[in-house]
């Protein structure tokens, strides 16, 4: 039998987690989902508030920076939003 689905963590931190509302979510996509197939999926959820956080981040997927967003997604992934940082 086969998997139709995987599940990804989403996390996120500073303006993002203000954005989304949450610390942390789950999302399931299908099989082949992409790592913007999984921002599009936040996007609906959480609205023009996190779509304009979204542009300005980057992301960690399992701990290594993403530039490619057609990136697959494997099966229990873990998908860190990081905006601008600022600090001294």
């Amino acid at each position: 039998m086969s998997t139709t689905t995987i599940r990804a963590t989403v996390r996120y931190f500073a303006a993002a987690r203000a954005a989304a509302g949450a610390e942390a979510e789950q999302v399931e996509l299908p099989t082949d989902g992409t790592v913007e197939d999984l921002l599009a999926t936040i996007r609906d959820r959480h609205g023009p508030e996190l779509a304009r956080v979204l542009e300005r981040c980057t992301f960690l997927l399992d701990e290594v920076a993403v530039r490619n967003r057609s990136t697959p997604l494997p099966d229990q992934a873990t998908l860190d939003v990081l905006p601008p940082f600022a600090g001294g």
